[in-house]
């Protein structure tokens, strides 16, 4: 094994890129040393996933090359942690012939790839450097958010509009709060932009942000995954393994599709929010944890919670403050900022010259639903910019991208046929109640009792569906 001190020159100057390997077999060690430092990479190893994640803590490491198979903490153990510190480092993950599921397990985590031992010389280059070149790109599409201000603002990342100005004030508002935070929103709205600016904006900035797909993990691995577990504690348990609340201790844990959780660990979830504290799978007491929580969703919670399909209980305990994120067709002024922005960042990806974007393809993005919100307009201007031979992208480079039938006509679409019939209900309806109020506001110049009147509802009531539409009275102020 190397010492840390290795990963530089005499002169104490990095010099190279950094590769560590983590690999218990000896010869296994040497051969994969041998393999690589020819490429003129600093190569340090470790025998086990301990000194492993020790050596990445001492001295980042550009590239990690990871055996599944360590004694002590096994390589999906080691993977997570160090996805969980440093989510831009790549890891390749090398396993025996017959642990390809157990790989593929591995990539769903956030491995870069996976090889199959024997290790192949020229598949192992060629895989480290795709992984160290993804890694540099990485590198100067950030360097790029910060020298525009995209890096750290969230008004950078989601735009300028009356809508996200109220965002901005309720992150503003809660982040150096204790109180958990219900996030709601359709999907690609940058549910999980919003967790990471409270975040930042809080007390816990400089420790761990963990977040976790709640609908990404198989039932039976829930559990497990949330909390840990022991040695022994269910058949395969060959290690014990940190949970995502033990990892993220001290920080935030943000629980995206929170309402995708099994009933039986929503009442889980609930004891460990109320009393701190977090026990993992086999352990005999619990300890005590200090994490602060931000959950997101797509799905309403309180309709879910009349159905009984999630418990009224812990909704209330999540949402002790509640942001509503408002899909892209209800802010297309933020449009035109939004695709610069990507035609930006796709354009350094592409290491091509920036190109200028065309009023005709301005105002088609404009025209369009984007039912997938930013992530789809994303999309659109990543593609448009790949086939586009011109110097400006026009009209022409992105409309064949935009989905056919598609509708295109703001609030008054109709729903896709792909959503079930309640979501297309329930969207319908959020569709109509917001241009009803916004009107009746609009008519009594934001006076919120004069236009309860209007709609012959009462104040309270009112008050509410405004706060879940995310509309201010003030902005309707004459």
């Amino acid at each position: 094994m190397r010492s840390p001190d290795l990963w530089q020159d005499h002169h104490g100057l990095d010099t190279s890129q950094r590769v560590l390997v983590v690999e218990d077999d000896p010869a296994g060690r040497r051969l994969l040393h041998a393999i690589l430092a020819p490429e003129g990479w600093e190569v340090a190893t470790a025998q086990d996933g301990t000194t492993g994640l020790a050596l990445a803590e001492s001295g980042l490491p550009d590239l990690v090359i990871l055996d599944l198979r360590l004694p002590g903490i096994d390589g999906l153990e080691v993977l997570t942690r160090l996805r969980t510190r440093h989510p831009n480092l790549p890891v390749i993950i090398l396993t025996a012939f017959g642990e390809v599921r157990t790989a593929v397990e591995a990539t769903k985590r956030g491995a870069f790839d996976y090889l199959t031992k024997p290790v192949d010389h020229d598949q192992l280059v060629l895989a480290s450097r795709r992984a160290l070149e993804t890694r540099a790109l990485r590198i100067e599409v950030e360097a790029l958010r910060r020298a525009t201000g995209a890096g750290g603002s969230l008004a950078t990342q989601m735009g300028s509009s009356p809508a996200v100005a109220q965002v901005l004030e309720q992150v503003k508002s809660v982040a150096d709060t204790s109180f958990s935070v219900l996030v709601t929103g359709e999907t690609g709205t940058g549910k999980e932009l919003v967790a990471q600016a409270i975040h930042r904006q809080s007390s816990r900035r400089d420790r761990p942000f963990v977040a976790i797909d709640c609908g990404a993990i198989p039932e039976a691995l829930v559990e497990s995954e949330l909390f840990g577990h022991e040695k022994g504690a269910f058949t395969g348990a060959q290690h014990k393994k940190h949970g995502q609340f033990r990892l993220a201790d001290g920080g935030t844990l943000f629980l995206d599709e929170v309402g995708n959780l099994p009933q039986g660990l929503q009442a889980k979830l609930l004891r460990v929010l109320e009393s701190r504290k977090v026990q993992a799978l086999g352990a005999s007491t619990p300890s005590p944890l200090d994490v602060r929580v931000i959950a997101a969703t797509n799905r309403d919670l309180q309709e879910l919670s009349r159905e009984g399909a999630f418990r009224a209980d812990l909704y209330f305990r999540l949402a002790q403050y509640n942001i509503h994120l408002p899909p892209l067709r209800e802010r297309r002024e933020d449009i035109p900022y939004l695709a610069q922005r990507c035609l930006e960042e796709v354009s350094v990806e592409l290491r091509r010259p920036t190109l200028n974007i065309a009023r005709d393809a301005i105002a088609a993005l404009q025209r369009y639903n984007w039912l997938g919100n930013v992530r789809e307009l994303r999309n659109v201007v990543r593609q448009g910019v790949l086939e586009s031979n011109d110097v400006t992208l026009r009209a022409t480079a992105i409309t064949k991208f935009l989905k056919q039938g598609e509708p295109r006509g703001g609030a008054h679409a109709e729903p896709r046929a792909t959503q079930s019939l309640r979501d297309a209900v329930r969207a319908a309806t959020r569709d109509v109640e917001r241009r009803v109020i916004s009107d009746a506001l609009r008519q009594a110049g934001g006076n919120q009792a004069q236009a309860a009147r209007i709609l012959q509802t009462d104040y309270k009531t009112l008050y509410v569906k405004l706060k879940r539409l995310g509309l201010r009275s003030r902005d309707f102020a004459s």
